[in-house]
């Protein structure tokens, strides 16, 4: 497939949507046990609720990872405040192109209550704003691939992090920003995360300029998955491939 940026790179939206009866992001529940090996004994073990100062630990802090310089200006993931944030984000799940795929269209109570079961969850998905030299532009989500629902679908590996991304401004649509975007925040994953082995995304199988945006960006193509709510591409950027895709 030609390499070809997305006019919906908008819609590499996430695997399973709140509220219409499909698997949720976050609705793996996994024992403490487990989450305290994750954590490695960072969070406090058996707490009844998650240290929200503390949520990152699982994903090693994307708020710390600092900005990184671009062909398109310097790129920085801010994690998503809603009392901040809130307006801009639903108004961009309003834009037909990205509702089309994240199906978040309508009041800005719908975008909250998706940004709130990540943001009171144990830290497996972050939300970030992706701010291109100093403007918001672009909605990331980034996440344990290994302990989503999406694990279920293909054979994960431990440590394996998802991405999602809408880019926000139709000016920036259509023109390799995506494919930029995405390139720089996979890498800055695997600088940040020595854990993990690979960046996984799994946009809708026919949202084919989101696909050849990941492709662009270093991503290959794995496999189709069937998943509850789509038929994905699996992509996969690999760290072994980095430096060669």
């Amino acid at each position: 497939m030609p390499p070809t940026d997305a006019r919906t790179d908008t819609g590499a939206g996430p695997t399973p949507q709140l509220g219409r009866g499909v698997e949720d992001t976050l609705d793996l529940r996994l024992p403490e046990e487990l989450l305290a090996l994750f954590r490695e004994d960072e969070l406090t073990f058996g707490s009844p609720q998650p240290d929200v100062s503390r949520v990152g630990d699982l994903l090693d802090a994307p708020a710390d990872w600092g900005p990184v310089t671009t062909s398109v200006g310097s790129v920085h993931l801010v994690p998503v405040r809603i009392e901040r944030d809130l307006p801009l984000i639903s108004r961009w799940m309003n834009d037909p192109a990205v509702a089309a795929f994240w199906e978040l269209a309508g009041p800005e109570s719908i975008t909250a209550a998706h940004l709130r079961t990540q943001l009171d969850g144990d830290g497996r998905s972050i939300p970030c704003l992706g701010v291109l030299s100093g403007t918001p532009m672009s909605y990331f989500e980034i996440y344990r691939a290994d302990l989503d629902p999406l694990a279920r679908h293909y054979p994960a590996r431990p440590h394996d992090t998802g991405i999602h991304l809408l880019i926000g401004n139709v000016a920036d649509r259509g023109r390799g920003v995506g494919s930029t975007l995405l390139r720089a925040v996979a890498d800055l994953v695997l600088d940040n995360r020595p854990r993990c082995a690979r960046v996984i995304a799994e946009p809708h199988l026919r949202n084919t300029p989101s696909v050849s945006a990941f492709l662009s960006a270093g991503f290959r193509f794995s496999a189709e998955v069937d998943l509850p709510d789509k038929r994905a591409a699996l992509m996969v950027r690999d760290r072994a491939l980095r430096r060669l895709l």
